[in-house]
């Protein structure tokens, strides 16, 4: 014992003696005084400085994770909605904070379709019931309607310990999936089952999940999977990260973003020589191209999918924003089974919707419902397997979802008020949709097509060879070149439409019409005059 003392003694006072030698050896002031053992202190910051030049010095280890060695499935995903021009927007509006002037006082975020972000206000009942159901000692307050106090507690009996903090059922919140059935019933005039609905964080997780189930194979049997041109990025995004083949095919701009079924025959016949053309996604209302798909264009659709023997992605998240007298929504459920049980009993269909857009424009609270028609069971057993990976969607956004699908009806306490600011936010879009498409038409250089839904404007802008030029000197595509200089010059932030897709030759920009109607008129003025300075000087 008395050895093994010893022993520790003199380690723990030779490090003692060796740290504070090395100590002094960096400051430089190491004193000639005998040390307690008979020698100098500078003799042993020598040994001490040595003994420290002997340890190699370690270069830093090579880093695990770099661009080389990341999943470049990854590295392919693009999303311009938030690309480098939003980027560049968060930039300019700290230099503005800053107090660095600029051509403008503030910068507009046009391009995306962020309602409330924009100004719309939020829909009283829904925010009332999603407070009964965050804050439920509120449902003794006399302040808060009866229907509201109704929906709230229903949600919540359905919620682990009566709480919207507890974990729902990987599929969804019961009683939301009941309801959320039953609005699509009482829309198509068909029978909706819960068992097909799976609440989502957004409709952009489901849309994602279910790619995720129909992507396999390599080489040429790799799935393709068939997105219009002009598309949403979120498709492109989940293609590339998925290592599937887009498989583009082109909306007809000429007449109005048609989709014409013979482009899709095209698109397929081509695609077969290097894929396996499986699944086929519409987007009706269109973002960014605003159209709406006529009763003919759907049955069109649907025939060819079954023809083909296609999985159909039908994103109708703007289903409410339908804003020409002309037009009218149909969902590709009802179509599908008024085409008979020949379509009705065998195309195999997968259709979403949100609280992010319509009239709600919830979108922070992520709430979707993706619904899937002729899907195998076995299959609905793999998809709640994935589901469950995830544990649940926030429950929040299936409650916020739960109001979207069950607003106030006629006799109920809420419904005047709920209609009165509905029609208002539906009736405020329709006017911002013929505004922008007017003005934008009066410019030379730009071209609109009519927006006849959604919430964005799309139009095509002449880009002269001069701009081209300068684009390619500093390695933009023009178009982006064009929203850069906008930006820079104008503080308005658009996305510019090779970050969509387009046909090559032609450049566009998508702007969203969400602004406030006195803001959106003067962002459109000022696009007007940026354009023309824009021709004048690269003429």
């Amino acid at each position: 014992m008395t050895c093994s003392c010893s022993f520790w003694a003199r380690v723990i006072l030779g490090r003692f003696t060796m740290q504070r030698a090395a100590g002094l050896v960096r400051r430089g002031s190491c004193p000639r005084a005998s040390g307690p053992w008979g020698r100098s202190h500078s003799s042993a910051a020598a040994e001490a400085s040595a003994a420290l030049k002997v340890r190699p010095e370690r270069s830093p280890r090579d880093r695990i994770l770099t661009l080389e060695s990341m999943n470049p499935q990854v590295k392919a995903v693009e999303y311009a909605v938030r690309g480098p021009i939003v980027h560049k927007a968060g930039e300019i509006e700290m230099e503005l904070q800053r107090g660095i002037k600029k051509p403008f006082t503030e910068v507009i975020r046009a391009n995306i379709g962020d309602a409330h972000a924009m100004g719309q206000q939020p829909i009283t009942f829904l925010r009332q019931v999603m407070a009964l159901c965050t804050y439920p000692n509120l449902l003794s307050s006399p302040s808060f309607p009866e229907d509201a106090k109704k929906r709230a507690r229903r949600i919540l009996q359905a919620c682990g310990g009566n709480s919207l903090g507890s974990y729902s059922a990987s599929q969804g919140v019961n009683c939301i999936r009941e309801d959320v059935a039953a609005f699509i019933t009482r829309r198509d005039g068909v029978s909706a089952d819960p068992d097909n609905i799976y609440l989502t964080t957004g409709a952009s997780d489901g849309i994602s999940t279910i790619l995720k189930l129909l992507v396999s194979g390599g080489g040429k049997s790799r799935t393709g999977v068939m997105i219009p041109i002009p598309q949403y990025p979120l498709y492109s995004a989940v293609i590339s990260e998925l290592d599937a083949v887009q498989v583009n095919y082109y909306l007809d701009e000429e007449n109005c973003w048609a989709l014409n079924v013979n482009e899709l025959r095209r698109a397929v016949r081509q695609a077969k020589d290097h894929c396996n053309p499986k699944v086929l996604c519409i987007i009706n209302p269109g973002n960014p191209t605003g159209q709406v798909q006529s009763r003919k264009c759907i049955e069109d659709v649907i025939h060819f999918a079954w023809e083909e023997k296609l999985f159909l992605l039908a994103d109708e998240v703007y289903q409410d924003n339908v804003y020409s007298p002309d037009c009218r929504f149909h969902s590709f459920k009802k179509v599908l089974y008024q085409m008979g049980p020949e379509y009705s009993s065998n195309v195999e269909l997968a259709s979403f919707h949100s609280t992010s857009k319509g009239y709600m424009g919830e979108c922070g609270y992520r709430g979707g419902y993706m619904e899937v028609i002729n899907l195998h069971p076995e299959i609905k057993g793999q998809l709640v397997k994935l589901l469950s990976v995830r544990l649940c969607p926030p429950v929040s956004g299936q409650a916020a979802m739960d109001i979207v699908v069950n607003p106030p009806v006629p006799g109920e306490e809420s419904f005047e008020q709920f209609s009165r600011e509905k029609e208002f936010v539906l009736g405020n879009l329709a006017q911002k949709a013929k505004l922008t498409e007017d003005l934008f038409n009066q410019v030379p250089g730009i071209q609109c097509n009519p927006l006849q839904g959604a919430m964005y404007a799309f139009p095509r802008i002449l880009i002269p060879a001069k701009a081209v030029e300068a684009a390619q000197s500093h390695k933009m595509a023009p178009d982006m070149f064009y929203c850069m200089k906008l930006l820079e010059e104008t503080g308005i932030c658009v996305v510019p439409g090779s970050g969509f897709g387009q046909r090559e030759g032609t450049y566009h920009f998508r702007m969203t019409i969400l602004p406030p109607v006195e803001k959106l008129k003067t962002l459109l003025h000022k696009v007007k005059d940026f354009h023309l300075k824009f021709l004048e000087k690269y003429s």
